[in-house]
């Protein structure tokens, strides 16, 4: 008999025939294994404390996430203080942190992976108490993140419409960032606060960034000509820009990128937010700080 026991969390709101294939799948493949399993569904609100207890009456090992970042971020936000593994069957838009992780995003390899059970602590982070595991941000992402979220069909080709919409609508924002007794004043198009290197889909936008290195990773894409802008983001996304040190010269810079366990952004001018793809009240400053090791996570 398996000493593990897992719960399956699906979003419901994922199309009917995918989703009834997927439960036919997580089925068949984990009776196969001889694992005792359940499956419920993600809860909207964010509300888990019945599955918390839940969890604990009835003695589950492991949570397997299936749904996007937003499933993931409240998932492992509501149940991270649990001594539980958790798990990605990535079927979101963008599944930036499980491309991350190293998690396919077929649902039978992923499957596989979660079955050989091999995991580590990850880290996650806090922007003014608010959760989040993956990638936040400040400015013209955000604004895409709150445009995408109104629409009636989501995925990539949307997203990418809501992309280009909001890139000819673009303009800096006013930020001071503050870094222990440093602080320096930038406009920028947007600012993202990353644990993991990317937004999803493979769009790597903090080439270095490690999920646990007890590190967030900072970018900033400063003001500039805007036609430069889609050039600047290709070579950076390459991997082009290195970790830099903040030094005097930064303002001629089109892309500042560091790292940092934690920082304050000053938000003047009110720039929109979203934590890990999803649309978030701004602020007028945010205070960001690493969770080291918040959660454990099954990955590759």
């Amino acid at each position: 008999m398996s000493d593990r026991k897992i719960i399956y969390l699906v979003n419901p709101i994922s199309g009917t025939s995918k989703k009834e294939g997927l439960k036919k799948l997580i089925e068949r493949e984990t009776t196969a294994q001889g694992i005792p399993f359940e499956i419920a569904t993600t809860n909207a609100d964010g509300d888990y404390d019945l599955l918390k207890d839940k969890i604990i009456r009835e003695k589950f090992t492991d949570v397997i996430m299936t749904g996007g970042d937003g499933t993931v971020n409240q998932v492992t936000g509501a149940l991270r203080d649990l001594p539980l593994r958790f798990g990605i069957i990535p079927v979101g838009s963008g599944n930036g942190l499980a491309r991350a992780a190293g998690i396919p995003t077929k649902p039978q390899l992923a499957l596989a992976m979660i079955f050989a059970g091999k995991s580590q602590k990850i880290d996650a982070f806090l922007i003014n108490n608010q959760y989040a595991c993956m990638l936040s941000g400040i400015g013209f992402d955000a604004q895409v993140a709150h445009d995408f979220a109104t629409k009636a069909s989501r995925g990539l080709l949307v997203y990418t419409q809501q992309s280009i919409i909001n890139f000819f609508k673009a303009h800096p924002y006013q930020f001071e960032v503050v870094i222990d007794d440093f602080s320096f004043f930038t406009d920028a198009f947007f600012i993202s606060i990353a644990n993991s290197n990317q937004f999803g889909n493979n769009f790597t936008i903090a080439p270095e960034a490690s999920l646990h290195d007890g590190l967030l990773d900072i970018v900033i894409v400063q003001k500039m000509n805007k036609a430069k802008l889609p050039f600047v983001m290709l070579k950076h996304i390459r991997g082009n820009n290195k970790l830099q040190q903040l030094v005097e010269e930064m303002s001629q810079k089109n892309i500042l990128y560091f790292q940092t366990p934690s920082l304050t952004i000053k938000n003047i001018k009110h720039a929109p937010l979203h934590i890990d793809g999803e649309p978030r009240e701004t602020a007028e400053e945010f205070s960001i700080e690493i969770i080291k090791d918040c959660f454990d996570l099954i990955q590759g």
